[in-house]
């Protein structure tokens, strides 16, 4: 969250909130880097999974909906930065962008505490196909007008890893589209092990 603040400031921001729980703590970082408070802007329904692993669209956006609930007292007129973890298809961004308005934002600026995805994860994380992650075949301006936020923000792929500390023992294909194993045999996953 440190190095997010550093490199994609919210200038104007009133308050950080997260997209809870998964980047709680980078919000924190995020919030003291910048000097501003960190409050509770959504809260979430913990009996609700991650929203993109659904399996259809119109899942993905009803799940949102029922998943988070924003605070409006604490969005009421103020410039919001809302730090996630990670944007993949834009679906849980853009509708809680959406019902952060609702709330009266005046302002909405995200930042993501991680490089954009451009390629699928082939060891273990379900994430969709390189056509339905947003960051594959769009600008970071574009994807900011489908968002409908202020500003958009970005960890880079150094900053990430220079955060994580440990450079060689990290996997990042996801992020560089430079993948351990060749990207188009996934089934030799069962031949290799783990270089990490």
């Amino acid at each position: 969250g440190r190095q997010l603040a550093l490199e994609h400031p919210a200038p104007g921001a009133d308050v950080v909130f997260s997209v809870p729980d998964s980047s709680n703590a980078m919000a924190l970082g995020f919030a003291e880097q910048s000097g501003l408070k960190l409050e509770h802007g959504l809260i979430r329904n913990h009996y609700v999974g991650r929203t993109f692993i659904n399996p259809t669209q119109a899942l993905r956006v009803a799940k949102v909906r029922i998943k988070f609930n924003p605070v409006r007292e604490v969005i009421e007129g103020r410039s919001v930065a809302v730090v996630d973890d990670s944007l993949v298809r834009g679906t849980t961004s853009k509708g809680l962008v959406q019902m952060i308005r609702t709330a009266g934002a005046r302002e909405v600026h995200f930042r993501f505490a991680s490089p954009p995805i451009i390629g699928p994860c082939h060891y273990g994380i379900d994430t969709p196909t390189r056509e339905e992650l947003i960051a594959s075949s769009h600008s970071a301006d574009e994807i900011r007008d489908f968002l409908g936020v202020d500003s958009l923000g970005y960890l880079s792929l150094e900053g990430m890893l220079r955060a994580a500390g440990t450079r060689n023992r990290f996997c990042h294909a996801c992020f560089s589209g430079v993948y351990p194993i060749p990207e188009d045999s996934p089934e030799s996953l069962a031949r290799h092990p783990s270089p990490f």
